[in-house]
């Protein structure tokens, strides 16, 4: 059994992957997680670099959960990114960080959890990050 985090370097995506950890251990499952932006994506410093993606991997190894980091290619959108692992994996829980935006925020840039949550064939959790 596994689970899916999409994750991105900001205290959302931090909320999300120590959710991800936390559920993993409860029954035991694999994680995966998938650190998902796009190339022209003004938020592109969320891809992880290579030191980056070793930091998150020690990390998932110190948690003692079974564990992978997937950085899908960044030309395509990040929901289909994080609902093309699930269904590679078989899913039964997709874990997503959420943050405040303005209305105005949410209509200009889409949303990655909406199209998550409509589009997913298993559950999706989303967590915000403490402040």
């Amino acid at each position: 059994m596994t689970i899916v985090v999409g994750y991105v370097n900001n205290p959302a995506g931090h909320a999300a992957l120590d959710k991800g950890i936390e559920e993993a251990k409860k029954d035991d499952r694999d994680l995966v997680v998938v650190n998902a932006s796009r190339s022209s994506d003004r938020r592109d410093s969320y891809r992880l670099g290579e030191g980056e993606i070793k930091s998150v991997q020690d990390y998932l190894s110190r948690s003692g959960v079974q564990a992978q980091v997937l950085t899908r290619g960044s030309e395509y959108d990040p929901a289909e990114q994080i609902l093309d692992a699930a269904a590679e994996v078989g899913a039964q829980l997709i874990v997503l960080g959420t943050r405040k935006r303005t209305p105005v925020g949410k209509f200009l840039l889409g949303s990655t959890i909406q199209r998550v949550i409509l589009e997913a064939v298993c559950p999706v959790l989303c967590v915000k990050a403490s402040h």
